[in-house]
């Protein structure tokens, strides 16, 4: 195993602070217990968005804390959940006195942690549990589909309208609404290493690929031999397709893994955007990059997202994170 690493015991709070000294502008940090919030703090009379998960899907979730998207992130170890105390702590931090929101990807530890959190902590509370993954039912980590990239447009989605002022329960039917409205599938080219294992999470041969692989490496629908692109990116848009019926206006998003070159993702886009073209739908908006990675993965994922005139404004509405930043 080669990896940019000091100690396995102490790459996340390493990286955390190397994080919150890159963007002291936007977030603080707090490594007992570990979360990030807004550098400006809670906002009086905000809902509060607050999500997190396993380090390892950088910049999921710390990426999108600040204007526009999140009031704070709880970082666990690598792909592992964070704590309910972490969670109870970072919902503390923020709270402005409206409300906290919590955004959890559909895994048996984040969401059995987050409700726990939310019976900890006093005031009102609500729960976005996002389920976009298209290739399977069930997982290892999960029951029911996986959350995975379409969570980043939930997050920006949902933000923007919390940043207008939108109430708990408006929010959350918003954020059930996007989730409904969004499909994704992801590849892998290779496996990751989680640092503390050293060794790859799954193998695979020198030709093969796995085909609707999660974001932990999890496996998909079967192993099959490499491919072109346009036969991969054919076989995840059908998928989707098949799913969510897309029609009209469409946000297409394609996420890398963490090891796939941009060059290789604008391919992907690509070979998406002639299939969209095809079927009659119009791609309103875009997203190309690494935004919810698996380490060092080689793969990607393509997300669809049926989009109305009110998801459109809020994905335009203004937003400074490390991660994401316009308007």
């Amino acid at each position: 195993m080669k990896k940019l690493i000091n100690d396995t015991g102490t790459i996340l709070a390493e990286g955390l602070a190397g994080f919150g000294r890159a963007h002291a502008d936007l977030v603080s940090i707090s490594q007992e217990p570990r979360f990030v919030t807004r550098r400006v703090g809670p906002t009086k009379g905000k809902v509060a968005l607050i999500s997190g998960g396993g380090s390892g899907h950088e910049p999921m979730h710390a990426g999108f804390v600040g204007l526009g998207m999140l009031d704070a992130a709880c970082p666990g170890e690598v792909f592992t959940s964070p704590t309910p105390d972490q969670m109870l702590a970072a919902a503390e931090a923020v709270d402005g006195g409206a409300g906290t929101l919590f955004i959890v990807k559909n895994y048996a530890g984040d969401v059995m942690n987050f409700e726990m959190a939310a019976e900890m902590l006093d005031g009102e509370s609500a729960t976005i549990l996002t389920n976009d993954d298209v290739a399977v039912e069930s997982s290892t980590h999960s029951q029911g589909r996986r959350g995975v990239a379409a969570t980043v447009i939930v997050e920006k989605i949902v933000g923007a309208a919390a940043e207008r002022g939108d109430d708990l329960a408006t929010l959350k039917a918003l954020g059930e609404r996007v989730n409904a409205a969004s499909g994704t599938m992801g590849i892998a080219l290779s496996s990751c290493t989680v640092p503390a294992a050293g060794r790859a999470t799954f193998d695979l041969g020198p030709d093969e690929i796995e085909i609707g692989v999660g974001i932990h490496g999890e496996p998909g629908r079967r192993r099959d031999t490499m491919k072109s692109a346009d036969a991969l990116v054919a076989e995840m848009f059908a998928a989707i397709q098949k799913d969510i019926a897309p029609r009209g206006d469409v946000l297409l998003m394609v996420n890398g893994m963490g090891g796939t070159p941009l060059l290789e993702l604008y391919l992907v886009y690509e070979a998406a955007a002639k299939l969209c073209a095809k079927e009659g739908l119009t791609i309103a908006r875009s997203l190309v990059g690494n935004y919810c990675t698996s380490l060092e993965m080689q793969g990607c994922s393509i997300t669809l997202t049926k989009l109305d005139a009110e998801m459109m404004a809020l994905w335009d509405a203004p937003v400074r994170t490390a991660a994401m930043h316009w308007g």
